[in-house]
């Protein structure tokens, strides 16, 4: 990323319409892997998701939140995500959710980072996110346009109190997130009387 050596305040233009754009879950998905035993991974996924994209009139003024259900997971093996759930894993009564609230939307054109923190339990660290916007795209009998982003990053689970299993299971989860959000509806035209 290079620096700007201007004296006048940098400002990003974004190139979505201003407004509250809300998630369209039915083409949202948020995903994970983990090294199982260190010789191969294991996939997974998180099924309850709601998220909210609220952008400005520039990047510094625009924000990105999400709350994900963390006894949502699903790794294809229902055995093994009851015991992720257990208390001694996931702890997803003493830890029903976890929580993303941005802090800096940064980039241009396709090519965005997004800072912000990441809580789980009682514990919030700081996170960036690698974020490709993929367009803007009508749906059919859809009056609102469509929004896409892939964002990637990685936590250390230790970071939150997660060091359950050490061996088994590796330290470093990487998040892959594939997010539609649909366009502000248009305000609703005056009526005469």
């Amino acid at each position: 990323m290079t620096s700007d050596t201007s004296t006048a305040p940098a400002t990003t233009t974004l190139p979505l319409p201003a407004g509250a754009w809300e998630i369209d879950p039915f083409h949202s998905a948020v995903n994970f892997t983990i090294r199982h035993l260190g010789i191969s991974k294991v996939r997974g996924r998180f099924t309850e998701v709601t998220a909210g994209l609220v952008v400005g009139e520039s990047a510094e003024t625009s924000s990105v939140t999400a709350t994900i259900a963390l006894a949502s997971i699903d790794t294809g093996n229902t055995d093994r995500d009851a015991h992720v759930r257990a208390s001694d894993l996931l702890d997803v009564e003493r830890r029903p959710t976890m929580t993303f609230r941005s802090t800096r939307v940064l980039g241009k054109e396709d090519d965005w980072s997004l800072e912000g923190e990441l809580t789980i339990g009682d514990v919030t660290r700081p996170i960036t996110l690698a974020v490709e916007f993929g367009g803007l795209q009508a749906f059919p009998g859809d009056p609102r346009r469509h929004a896409g982003f892939e964002a990637t990053g990685e936590i250390k689970r230790s970071d939150y109190g997660l060091d359950f299993a050490p061996g088994l299971l590796g330290d470093v989860v990487k998040i892959q997130l594939d997010m539609q959000f649909l366009e502000p509806e248009a305000d609703a035209a005056p009526t005469e009387s």
